[in-house]
């Protein structure tokens, strides 16, 4: 995986574009939130804060309330209205409530060597976490360029939706490193194949 895309040992990734979607992203290949300290991993790995936080008082309730959000932003980004538009519209109600808890507020302040870096005033709580990953859910879905540049893996069996964000908007894998070398690998071995006597 390239640098930046996983933390060991969890193999979590940060590389769709927002840090909602990198939540969706915990489900794939498997269920990556399988106990706190994954969670917990995931939560510093995505910069909801920062490096240094104390995430000792989450607990298994935790894991349960970011399981249902990201059940809910899935319900979201992947079925527009139309269709089950009675659980769209629950789960729109549902990000719109966790949403309006504040997040965690950072400040800035001079570190060991001088420089400014970022802290919170003590440890945060669930719900203001849960808030930051769904104003950025409701941030992404009332932007109608980011909107329009979310796109799902083409990989084989990748459910990964990611931001779009390269020049020309042609991105088809949600990794380049992983999918996008799987299909290279795949290609390269049906080409070998039709050229065998």
């Amino acid at each position: 995986m390239a640098l930046g895309t996983a933390t060991a040992p969890y193999e979590l990734r940060f590389d769709a574009g927002r840090i909602c979607l990198d939540l969706l992203s915990t489900t794939h290949p498997e269920e990556r939130f399988g106990s706190v300290d994954v969670l917990r991993a995931w939560i510093t790995g995505s910069g909801l804060v920062p490096a240094d936080t104390a995430l000792a008082h989450a607990d298994a309730a935790w894991l349960a309330a970011f399981r249902e959000l990201r059940g809910q932003i899935d319900r979201l980004v992947r079925g527009w209205p139309g269709s089950g538009a009675r659980a769209y519209d629950f789960a729109l109600a549902r990000v719109n409530d966790l949403a309006r808890t504040a997040p965690p507020a950072p400040r800035a302040v001079r570190g060991g060597d001088g420089e400014l870096v970022r802290q919170l005033d003590g440890p945060p709580g669930c719900p203001a976490l849960l808030a930051a990953v769904a104003r950025d859910a409701v941030d992404l879905l009332t932007d109608p360029v980011a909107r329009a540049a979310l796109r799902q893996c083409e990989g084989d069996n990748c459910p990964i939706v990611y931001l779009d964000t390269s020049r020309g908007r042609r991105r088809r894998w949600c990794s380049s490193e992983v999918c996008g070398n799987r299909e290279r690998v795949a290609r390269h071995r049906r080409r070998a194949a039709l050229t065998r006597p």
